[in-house]
Parts: structure tokens; C-alpha cells; sequence
């Protein structure tokens, strides 16, 4: 009698949203209390950062300095949980985000000064690359290739709906219960309910990766193949694959530098749309409310614009999302009233949805299965560590010029530049529109 063949347990793993629903359901409830996770912080403590804790009047650089430690700390994390993720799974990466997260909300309520927040914000960003990271990466292993583009869109559809929730709900608890008991009620709530669900309802998808990069090995992958980058093993040393994303290949450079420069947009949102709005008389409510539309319009046209990426491709999208979203940057400061400030965030909104979840669905096209997690972490670690350079980019624009507005100038100069650099130097990288051709 003939022997019957061994099977893992990754030869019955399907891939696709339909097949993964469970999970991937899962996952978007995880990225969505990520969002408002981070959004309690966005609305309340830049505009009361003076009165409440202690930041002098005119302290620009002081003012970004919780921005500056979020950024460097988060995209130091996102390069960590990427290869982290690789040797003890995604889940474990998960939970270890939401443990750090703890301490946040009483940090934040019991701050006597600047520097406890600063802390609370190191904290943050150690939640934000762990946590955040996770829920992409593990979307990535479950889905296909021709469903990289919607699946990013409704990861990001889920977090950023989560960071303007929590920017308008916060803004109303600070009201009915004072800023800090106000964001320490629902912080605490949130972080606690995230953590429970890791623990007990999230499933471990890193076997989904093993069974993708074994169907590349054996030669069964279906469909057109992605145009990988040649210059790099199947099984690369953590190095190989930094230098290839940063500055290697020149269309992962060009992603890179493209989702550095984006997150300059959001800085300016975190911390001088709160100040700048302020300065104008406009209330705690309607500003949770204007920079609400920003996350809002960002938020849900992520779904539309990630499914769109999948049809017509991803390079499209990035340039003409980067050009856009500066371009509604430039308007805030070009007008006044409350409805011009609200079609200024719904066009950078718009503009951002464009490109942010299409520059993350152009990495995991040309990335290997064996090191897509890396790779992605590496490309965040380049676009979060954006948050500190555009916030210390803001806090000299302003402080040379005296004004919040120049930091706003700023942000539309680098994001029309970048845009540019993404036109000269990056191509197409949807394997059905752009494959390879060996």
C-alpha cells in the first residue's frame, strides 16, 4: 500500500477576505481601537497644552516636542515588530502594543507638567508601531494580491475613523469631565477592551505567510507575478533588507521618502491645526469637529480609494493624492471661517486616502512573503519617523517666523516636492498592470 503524503497545517489555509472574514473582522476592530487610541491625544492636550500644562505661550518647539518623541519612537518600533513578527508571530506582537498602552491614560491624569505627557506620548508610539504594525501585517498574510489595495484601505478606513471618533468624542469628555478625568475614562476603556479582545479573539496569521511563501518556492502561485526586486535572497539578513526598502531599490526609496514626507501632513494636523484654530476663537467642540473632518473624509474614502488602487494601480494615486493633499494644506491658511477650514481638512483628507493606503498595498506588491512583515516595518519606520522630522521641520518654520502659519507653508512645499520625486523615480508596482516578465 502506497504511503500517503505528509501535509502542514498550512496546506488547507485560503487566502482572501471572504475565506479569512472571521479574522479580518477581527483585525479591523483591533486597528480601529488603535485609532482611537492615539486620537484621544489629538484634540485635547495641543490646545490646552499652555493653560493646562504649563507649555509658555509662543514655546514652539517645546509645543512639538511630544510629536518629535512619537515619531522617533514609533518608527523605531515599527521596524522592530516587523522583524519581531517574523520569529514569534503576529499576535504576540499584538498584545505586547496594547500592554504598553497601559499606563498612558494616568500618565496624562496625573501629569504635573510637559514632560509626563512627553512620556505618555513615548508610550504611545511603542503602542502605535507594535499595535498598528501588527493589524497590516497580519491583513497582508490573509488576503491576495489582487486585494492588497482594498484590504490597506479598510485597515486604514478602520484606524483613522477611530483617530476622528476619538478626536470628537474626547472633546465633549473634556468638557462634561474636565481634560484629564475626560480623556483617562476613555482611554482606560478603550485600552482595556482592546487588549482583551487580542488575547481571546485574534488567531495568530504568520502559518498564512509560511503557505504563500512555500506556494512561491514550489512555483504553484497563481496569477501575474510582481516585478520583485532582484537584488536581494529569499531569505534575507535584517540589513539586506533595510538597505533594499531605504534606498536600494529605487521604487522602494521612492515609497519611503513619499511616506516620510506624508506624515508631515499629520503632525501639522496632531499639533498646530489644535493651536492654530485656537488662536482664531473657535471652541474645544468644533475643533475636535473640523480636524474630525480630516480623519473623517481620510478615514472613509480609504475604502473607496484602496478597492480603486487594485483596479487602475497604485503609482497614479500617490503622486496625485501627494499634490492634493498639500494643496489642501496651503488652503487652510489662505481663508478664514469655520466651513473653509472644513473643506480645507476634507480636501488634505481626501488627498491623504488617496496615497496612504496605496504607498503600503506598492510595498507588500514588491516584497517577497519570506520578508514582507520586515519590509513593511522598515517602510513605516521610514514614514512614522516622519511625525519627529515634520515636527521639528514645524517647530523651526514657525519659530523663524514667529507664527504657526509658516509651518503650514512648510508642509505644502515638501509634499509638492515628493510627489514629484514619487512621478520621477517610482514606477507601477500592481503585478496585473506592471508583472514580470521572466
Amino acid at each position: 500500500m502506497s504511503a500517503v503524503p505528509s501535509s502542514s497545517p498550512e496546506d488547507n489555509l485560503e487566502m482572501g477576505l471572504k475565506p479569512n472574514r472571521a479574522q479580518v473582522i477581527h483585525q479591523l476592530l483591533q486597528v480601529f481601537f488603535v485609532g482611537l487610541t492615539i486620537g484621544m491625544l489629538r484634540t485635547v492636550v495641543p490646545a490646552l497644552a499652555e493653560t493646562e500644562f504649563g507649555v509658555a505661550e509662543g514655546s514652539f518647539l517645546m509645543l512639538t516636542s511630544f510629536v518629535v518623541a512619537f515619531g522617533f519612537v514609533k518608527g523605531a518600533l515599527n521596524f522592530v515588530a516587523g522583524r519581531l513578527s517574523e520569529r514569534i508571530g503576529r499576535k504576540k506582537v499584538l498584545v505586547l502594543g496594547w500592554l504598553a498602552a497601559l499606563p498612558i491614560p494616568f500618565l496624562v491624569l496625573w501629569a504635573p507638567n510637559w514632560n509626563w505627557i512627553v512620556v505618555a506620548t513615548v508610550l504611545l508610539g511603542v503602542n502605535q508601531g507594535l499595535a498598528w504594525s501588527m493589524t497590516q501585517t497580519a491583513k497582508m498574510d490573509l488576503t491576495r494580491a489582487d486585494e492588497r489595495g482594498l484590504t490597506m484601505g479598510l485597515n486604514e478606513f478602520s484606524g483613522y475613523v477611530g483617530v476622528a471618533v476619538a478626536g470628537i468624542v474626547t472633546g465633549y469628555f473634556a468638557g462634561w469631565f474636565g481634560p484629564r478625568l475626560g480623556l483617562m475614562i476613555f482611554g482606560i476603556s478603550v485600552i482595556l477592551v482592546a487588549l482583551l479582545l487580542s488575547i481571546l479573539a485574534v488567531r495568530e496569521t504568520l502559518d498564512w505567510a509560511k503557505a504563500e511563501s512555500a506556494r512561491h518556492a514550489s512555483g504553484q502561485a497563481t496569477g501575474p507575478r510582481a516585478r520583485l526586486p532582484e537584488q536581494i535572497s529569499d531569505n534575507p539578513t535584517t540589513w539586506a533588507v533595510f538597505t533594499l526598502v531605504s534606498w536600494r531599490d529605487k521604487r522602494l526609496f521612492a515609497l519611503s521618502q513619499a511616506g516620510l514626507v506624508e506624515k508631515f501632513v499629520d503632525a501639522l494636523v496632531w499639533v498646530f491645526y489644535p493651536v492654530f484654530l485656537f488662536e482664531q476663537g473657535v471652541s474645544l467642540a468644533t475643533i475636535g469637529w473640523i480636524v474630525g473632518v480630516y480623519g473623517f473624509v481620510w478615514g472613509g474614502s480609504q475604502f473607496l480609494t484602496g478597492k480603486w488602487s487594485d483596479h487602475i494601480g497604485r503609482q497614479k494615486l500617490i503622486v496625485w493624492g501627494m499634490w492634493l493633499c498639500g494643496a489642501g494644506v496651503g488652503m487652510t491658511v489662505l481663508g478664514e471661517g469655520v466651513w473653509w477650514w472644513s473643506l480645507s481638512a476634507a480636501v488634505s483628507g481626501f488627498g491623504m486616502a488617496m496615497l496612504y493606503p496605496t504607498l503600503s498595498a506598492a510595498v507588500a506588491d514588491i516584497s517577497h512573503p519570506n520578508w514582507r512583515g520586515s519590509a513593511i516595518g522598515i517602510y513605516r519606520f521610514w514614514r512614522d519617523l516622519g511625525y519627529g522630522i515634520g515636527a521639528l521641520g514645524l517647530g523651526l518654520a514657525a519659530h523663524w517666523a514667529g507664527a504657526v502659519t509658516a509651518g503650514f507653508w512648510f508642509v505644502f512645499v515638501a509634499m509638492m516636492v515628493s510627489g514629484a520625486v514619487v512621478w520621477v523615480f517610482g514606477e507601477e508596482t500592481h503585478p496585473r498592470l506592471n508583472p514580470a516578465t521572466e
